[in-house]
């Protein structure tokens, strides 16, 4: 946030309600009165903004919504015990929201008492996660045609899962690189009505940040700086906010292999742990980053679309852009539009990552993926700003 009058901050307050969403969880877009403002009472499993999101998407009741974020909490304890348990046979894992289920895929049947012990379900499968995982960097060295929207790692198949755009399945390139990838690793193939996109935009007045002519969101705050997508800008690139004002440089960026970068913080302006909802007072919300399951819920918010929820579909998923393949990549049903990339996923108060690319937007439906937080915070050495 960059200091001011009172007055001015007011001027503020009232402008970010009409124009900045809840992405922003950084420099320069947190009211200067909300900023102030202390926690009170309990901690809430989540913010209003994020529990009125989930009831709105997911047709819940605010207490349906806080007792799945708290399943889901419990489901994340159980999964990070399960992988413990499970070792080298540990092969994926899954949450199932009717019945608030976690399921874990053992490569080992002799694992299966241990695992189960931690509260969780097990199914046998064949091959473990670490072996899908080199299946699917053996797919990675392939240089993959339009025609193939992503792949990925799909535990509950079992396989490494390649989704082709539907309209070009029959195109040659695409037939040649499936033969190519099923040479190297277990192969499912699945359509995809359309092609993935990045999601910056062109600057307009207001907006959360921009570096030349592109808009981009925050998404979280770290010490010294946030965090946002490597294609909304490459490293040394000057940053300015929502008022025009400078903010500070992209100090890391990277784009394809990954989307990810990271912007220092100064000229007046410091870092808040809050994601911010539209048209909502902030509150503290990000209390770290334990990483959500297949299945849990999560709730995106950015500059142009404001704040949509859906469910955590696959981890480590290739995605392939026009501009090349980015890895590691987690899918959501979430929808998001232009502008929105470098925004928040957060389940619960818990940071999960920022908003890469999709397809679709929020009148019709889509599909969006993020780059995890916990990767990117170790890539640069950064520290989670958490309440």
């Amino acid at each position: 946030m960059r200091r001011t009058s009172r007055r001015t901050g007011i001027l503020r307050t009232v402008l970010s309600a009409l124009v900045v969403t809840g992405a922003c969880a950084t420099a320069g877009f947190v009211p200067a009165a909300a900023a102030d403002a202390a926690p009170t009472g309990a901690k809430a499993p989540a913010s209003g903004g994020v529990l009125a999101a989930m009831q709105r998407d997911f047709g819940l009741t605010r207490s349906a919504a806080e007792e799945r974020l708290a399943v889901e909490k419990k489901a994340t304890g159980t999964e990070k015990r399960a992988r413990g348990a499970a070792g080298s046979a540990y092969a994926g894992s899954w949450f199932t929201p009717r019945t608030g289920e976690l399921t874990v895929a053992l490569a080992d049947p002799d694992r299966a008492d241990a695992v189960r012990a931690t509260g969780a379900n097990v199914e046998l499968v064949t091959r473990s996660a670490r072996q899908l995982d080199a299946a699917k960097a053996r797919i990675d060295d392939l240089k993959a045609p339009a025609g193939v929207s992503s792949w990925r790692v799909d535990w509950k198949s079992n396989r490494v899962v390649v989704e082709v755009v539907a309209a070009q399945q029959r195109d040659n390139d695409v037939k040649r690189f499936l033969a190519q990838a099923r040479e190297k690793a277990p192969v499912a193939v699945e359509t995809a009505d359309h092609a993935p996109t990045t999601l910056a935009a062109g600057t307009v007045g207001g907006d959360p940040f921009s570096t030349g002519n592109v808009r981009c969101s925050i998404g979280f705050s770290v010490q010294g700086g946030f965090v946002t997508a490597g294609h909304c800008g490459g490293a040394g690139q000057g940053v300015n906010g929502w008022d025009g004002s400078y903010v500070g440089n992209i100090q890391g960026s990277s784009f394809p292999d990954n989307d990810y970068a990271w912007v220092n913080v100064g000229s007046g302006w410091w870092t808040v742990p809050v994601v911010l909802g539209w048209g909502t007072v902030s509150d503290q919300l990000v209390r770290g980053s334990a990483e959500a399951p297949i299945g849990a819920s999560i709730c995106r918010s950015g500059s142009t679309s404001h704040w949509h929820c859906g469910t955590v579909l696959a981890k480590n998923e290739t995605v392939n852009y026009s501009q090349g393949a980015v890895h590691q990549m987690t899918k959501t049903n979430v929808c998001a539009e232009p502008g929105d990339s470098g925004g928040s996923f957060i389940s619960g108060d818990q940071a999960q990552g920022v908003t890469s690319g999709g397809w679709g937007n929020c009148s019709s439906g889509g599909e969006t993926w993020y780059q995890p937080i916990n990767e990117i915070l170790g890539r640069y050495g950064l520290t989670l700003h958490t309440a």
